[in-house]
């Protein structure tokens, strides 16, 4: 955490000098007063200076990009993450030569990446935030891939009347397969089991 201590003849210089030092803004920074400074007889005699410590804030999406390219040096992939917010939703989007790596398979680096780059965001926020993680648009290429796969399942569940369990899946993977499944009279859907076990049965209506 950036921090100065700071003086000035009044608490707008003190200020002023912090920033300078700290190289940042004042919409950036928490500023706390410590001695607003005294002028004196004459302004000279029994003057005080103004003191002030300002804190540089932490920044939650910027910590997060931080942790992102950290992590995927070490992996030997460098990458440019680009950052949309919408409300309490965060959207990092990574792209590099490797990237592959950060996918995986069916994307599960992707996933863990994901819910550790949350926790980083989480840790500095001061509101709770959903961070959503993609590269190479996987994450519409995914869902076209579970929406068709949950439209073969529920077929499948028709066709022998017995129930059929997915493999286990995240959340947002388990919401894309009810909601595909949503209009479909002829089955029903539902989770079961724990994390990070829980998957989607697909079940013929009775």
């Amino acid at each position: 955490m950036k921090q100065v201590t700071a003086t000035g003849q009044n608490v707008d210089e003190a200020v002023e000098s912090a920033l300078a030092q700290l190289k940042t803004t004042k919409d950036r920074t928490e500023i706390d007063v410590i001695d607003e400074g005294k002028k004196g007889i004459f302004g000279i005699f029994g003057t005080r200076p103004a003191v002030v410590k300002v804190t540089v804030k932490i920044d939650a999406v910027e910590e997060a990009v931080t942790y992102l390219k950290s992590v995927s040096e070490k992996m030997g992939a460098s990458i440019n993450v680009d950052v949309k917010k919408d409300g309490k939703i965060v959207l990092l989007t990574m792209s590099g030569e490797k990237i592959a790596l950060l996918i995986g398979k069916r994307g599960q680096t992707l996933n863990s990446l994901q819910f550790l780059t949350q926790l980083v965001v989480n840790r500095y926020s001061d509101q709770y935030a959903t961070v959503l993680l993609d590269a190479e648009d996987y994450r519409q290429r995914r869902n076209d891939t579970l929406i068709q796969l949950a439209e073969r399942l529920a077929q499948k569940a028709v066709r022998t009347g017995q129930n059929v369990a997915l493999e286990p899946m995240p959340s947002y993977e388990r919401k894309v397969i009810h909601t595909a499944l949503m209009s479909n009279k002829k089955i029903k859907t539902y989770s079961d089991g724990t994390e990070p076990h829980r998957h989607i049965v697909i079940s013929p209506s009775k």
